[in-house]
């Protein structure tokens, strides 16, 4: 029982500053607003939930099932044998690995140049990798047991001609072998085909790759518009969407033409087309009207006229044989409608005369092509490109479009801007980093008043970095992109990340303030702290593995974040254990040095311009400012003292 309780209070202000640093980073998460704040706020809210009663269990129940559920007296000094004499060896084994621990600490503080370089160098790293090599997306890619297959028909088209172009592409869905059933949603325009591929425990390929090949198949078809939708968790529609806005349709259309066209040639991208169909006919009128009104007819009589010919005017009824009344309309014939000459001498009675006067007198008729629907979207007129990525992730296929779209010369009152879920992905993304930079600063100061200092927990916080050189790699090595889940392991890692420093600097501040030296503190702390920290380290890794490897119908939505997890933990865990030590030492000598410095203006002249000119130092020295001003001098050399000869 003593022990249990020695060893609470041992290690209990380190795991409650574990604790309230992850709860400090994920209540910002959990108050997020917008869409953003409706993705994460249960998350952030279940787990500062579940770490706050943790902590409780850990400083209640498992220290009273240590007291009672521990080892029999004497049972560390009887003779081991079995599975207890290998466990000895292993321990006897880690004790000495734990010594050559505090050796390589101890090289540490004598190199640490090289560790402030081994540790810039894995960020920037990083940031290069994710870059030039790394993909984003806003979700991760899943493997539905359903893929869906958009049809557009021409303008005008018949329900009879959309279905017949469905037939024939439900016809060759079902020569994919992984193909089980259709379901066809016939429209006037067109339509939809959900294609059934089965469960991905059931077949060998993914629904990326069946929709692959199912595209290939479907170029074949012609007389109607086919896109393969591979990942319907987004709300059915193409990740890459980019809108175009402009105050003339016609002007508008020749530059979502010119871009469609651009759009193709970008590497992974397919299905590239528009939101509006195809133009359609019009027939365009243009009355005279200065002619008219000398004639003596006005706009409206000319529309009247036009709207007997095509819409039609009600002139009686009938009933039928079955005793039905009908209501009998007369309009032009659809032939007469189509044709540009019966329209010209579409006759237009003159007010009071009972004359009447062709069309074509009075006005110009021509044919072209209009838009067959017009979008606004926040009062602007609204046409969007709209493009699925296949063999790159949507993210990169995004950035690629959006660098074309940035070169077009837009005319007066045109302009662009993301959709769909790229706009999502920008914004979510931009939330989540506010989020993070809140929460990091939260837990720095939850750090300063466990450590009782605002210099201590810099370490902690150079240290949050380290993990990214591990996400980045994981993500890569697994083929996954920076999304949704990826970033939540971010998120989550900035917690999980400091737990190892706070052990270290935990312990090596306890001995410090019994009057260790401060390199023999973080050496005998690294000895004493080492196998918690990799217990804690390995037994993250074990829990998330099976969501890692994605087991079960899902399973691929998540794995991004238990990859992410893993790799910033590892990662971070083998460089923490090099560069933490490193970075307190050298932060606390300059905080001595400071000191010193400060008292000594204290005492020559102003005490708040010592503190002030003494603050600007140091802030000079953490944002590197100092570092870059001595590179300076050396290159180009500073002045130099010169002694007067006696």
């Amino acid at each position: 029982m003593t022990a249990a309780l020695r060893g609470t209070a041992e290690i209990g202000p380190a795991v409650a500053a574990t604790t309230f640093s992850i709860v400090a980073v994920f209540v910002p998460v959990a108050f997020m607003q917008g869409m953003s704040g409706e993705w994460f706020r249960p998350f952030g809210l279940t787990v500062v939930t579940s770490v706050l009663v943790s902590l409780f269990i850990s400083f209640t129940l498992d220290p009273m099932l240590s007291a009672y559920w521990g080892d029999p007296a004497g049972h560390h000094l009887a003779e081991k044998r079995g599975l207890g004499k290998k466990l000895a060896v292993f321990n006897a084994w880690f004790d000495r690995q734990s010594e050559r621990y505090g050796r390589i600490v101890a090289w540490a503080l004598h190199h640490r140049a090289w560790m402030f370089a081994f540790a810039a160098a894995s960020f920037v790293l990083a940031i290069v990798l994710q870059i030039t090599l790394g993909g984003s997306s806003f979700l991760p890619a899943s493997d539905n047991p359903v893929i869906a297959v958009d049809v557009r028909t021409p303008a005008s088209s018949s329900l009879e001609y959309s279905r017949r172009k469905l037939e024939s592409a439900a016809t060759l869905a079902h020569t994919i072998k992984e193909t089980t059933a259709t379901n066809t949603q016939v429209r006037p325009d067109g339509g939809r085909i959900y294609v059934d591929i089965g469960k991905s425990s059931t077949r060998k390929r993914s629904a990326q790759e069946i929709a692959s090949e199912l595209r290939v198949k479907l170029k074949r078809l012609v007389g109607a518009e086919y896109v393969v939708l591979d990942d319907l968790s987004n709300g059915a529609q193409k990740p890459v969407q980019i809108r175009f806005h402009g105050t003339d349709a016609r002007r508008l259309q020749e530059i979502t033409s010119d871009f469609m066209a651009r759009l193709r040639q970008v590497p992974g991208a397919v299905d590239v087309g528009l939101s509006e169909q195809d133009p359609q006919d019009e027939l365009r009128i243009e009355l005279d009207r200065g002619l008219a009104n000398a004639l003596g007819i006005s706009a409206n009589d000319a529309a009247q006229a036009l709207r007997v010919a095509f819409a039609g005017v009600e002139v009686g009824d009938w009933v039928d044989p079955a005793g039905e009344t009908r209501d009998v309309a007369v309009r032009l014939a659809p032939e007469d409608r189509g044709d540009a000459g019966n329209i010209e001498r579409l006759p237009i009675a003159v007010a009071g005369s009972g004359a009447v006067v062709p069309l074509d007198q009075i006005a110009t008729i021509t044919t072209g092509k209009g838009p067959s629907k017009i979008q606004h979207i926040d009062g602007k007129r609204m046409v969007t490109v709209s493009a699925n990525a296949q063999g790159r992730s949507s993210g990169e296929v995004t950035a690629d479009a959006m660098k074309l779209a940035q070169a077009i010369q837009f005319p007066p009152g045109f302009g662009l801007e993301l959709g769909g879920a790229s706009k999502d992905q920008q914004e979510v993304f931009g939330a989540m980093l506010i989020a993070l930079v809140s929460g990091v600063g939260m837990m720095y100061f939850v750090l300063v008043i466990q450590f009782g200092s605002f210099t201590a927990p810099l370490p902690v916080m150079l240290s949050l970095p380290l993990s990214l050189i591990g996400v980045v790699l994981a993500l890569l090595l697994t083929r996954g992109t920076m999304n949704l889940m990826s970033l939540i392991g971010v998120i989550m890692l900035m917690g999980l990340v400091a737990k190892n420093a706070i052990l270290l600097l935990d312990a090596a501040r306890k001995l410090e303030s019994e009057g260790m030296d401060r390199e023999e503190a973080l050496m005998a702390a690294g000895r004493k702290r080492l196998r918690p920290i990799l217990m804690t380290t390995f037994a993250l890794i074990a829990g998330m593995l099976p969501v890692a490897i994605g087991v079960g119908e899902g399973g691929e939505f998540y794995s991004p974040m238990a990859v992410a997890i893993i790799g910033g933990t590892i990662t971070s865990t083998l460089l923490t254990l090099l560069v933490i030590p490193s970075f307190y030492d050298s932060i606390e000598i300059k905080r001595d040095s400071a000191m010193r410095k400060l008292r000594d203006r204290v005492a020559r002249g102003n005490a708040f311009v010592a503190f002030v000119t003494t603050l600007a130092e140091a802030l000079a020295a953490l944002l590197g400012l100092r570092f870059v001003w001595r590179v300076l001098r050396r290159l180009f050399g500073g002045p130099r003292r010169v002694s007067k000869a006696a």
